[in-house]
């Protein structure tokens, strides 16, 4: 289940996952299939953990909460895209000043959780980065249960949020962009375009 992984740390990849990872299949799938605002709402809830998780290490920084914070705004369209995109790439450029790779997968993964907000196509760079974040935090070695049990919770949570979806769409100002009615899932157009 996790041979490509194994070949991606052979060959000394940064990011160990991506969309042919066979572990991933069912995700990718149900990925595909949601809204945009099914898909941010999923987003949020994941990477607010990794926000706290690396906030604590480096409490200097407010980077990561701010770009949490800014994208909530921005999905809320109370801030437009260019203060929104802004933190995501100071997000992504604090990675770049980190030393541990664990924290920097981390790090990218915020980055890619955030940028959701702009295309469905990134929900899916969220997971590669934490799932790598994972493979490393484990020393390369014995990562596969914490795997399986991470890729459980990400289908457990899309799940919640499919299913719950309507609520919010209806009690919470949304950006236009993220609730306008026949919309096509990024991810979709990219899986059908692969499949050409």
């Amino acid at each position: 289940m996790f041979k490509d992984v194994e070949g991606k740390i052979k060959n000394k990849n940064s990011i160990l996952f991506s969309r042919d990872s066979s572990s991933l299949e069912e995700l990718r799938l149900m990925i595909m299939k949601q809204s945009h605002l099914t898909l941010v709402l999923w987003v949020f809830d994941n990477i607010k953990s990794m926000v706290v998780e690396l906030s604590k290490k480096y409490t200097d920084e407010d980077v990561l909460i701010m770009a949490y914070e800014k994208c909530i705004a921005w999905a809320h369209g109370e801030v437009k895209m260019p203060v929104a995109k802004k933190s995501i790439l100071d997000c992504h450029l604090f990675a770049k000043s980190m030393e541990d790779p664990y924290d920097i997968a981390l790090c990218h993964a915020v980055g890619q959780g955030c940028s959701t907000i702009h295309v469905e196509t990134h929900a899916l760079g969220m997971v590669f980065y934490e799932l790598t974040a994972i493979v490393i935090k484990n020393g390369y070695k014995n990562y596969e249960v914490e795997i399986t049990d991470k890729i459980n919770q990400y289908i457990s949570k899309l799940k919640f949020w499919i299913e719950n979806e309507k609520y919010y769409r209806e009690n919470q100002e949304w950006a236009d962009f993220l609730v306008k009615p026949g919309k096509i899932n990024k991810e979709k157009l990219l899986y059908e375009k692969e499949s050409i």
